[in-house]
């Protein structure tokens, strides 16, 4: 199994910065993929940035060119460094890993920005 802790959620103003951090333990050896998504109220859940263990990188649209995921093997974290960040945003955002022993969640950190 898989265990992911998130944080560095909170409030922010329209066109701040957030990072939000998310560390794995467990059966770290078996993660492919790290990433994060995010639900807003009455909303599913979506994609917003994943990174393999090779370093590929995929964002949605609505985050390109303002928001960055990284990840540290080292230390079992992935990172998600956002800017200009926009009322739209606001969403529980949850960090997920999938792999050997498959898909796990993390349990969702708040993310408000306020217009």
């Amino acid at each position: 199994q898989v265990q992911l802790v998130e944080s560095g959620g909170g409030l922010v103003q329209a066109g701040g910065s957030l990072r939000l951090s998310c560390q794995a333990s467990g059966s770290i050896f078996s993660i492919n993929t790290m990433g994060w998504y995010r639900q807003a109220p009455g909303k599913q859940r979506e994609l917003v940035a994943t990174v393999g263990r090779d370093g590929s990188i995929n964002y949605a649209h609505s985050v390109k060119g303002r928001f960055t995921i990284s990840r540290d093997n080292a230390k079992n974290t992935v990172y998600l460094q956002m800017n200009s960040l926009k009322p739209e945003d606001t969403a529980v955002y949850y960090c997920n890993s999938d792999g050997l022993v498959g898909n796990y969640w993390g349990q969702g950190t708040q993310v408000t920005v306020s217009s």
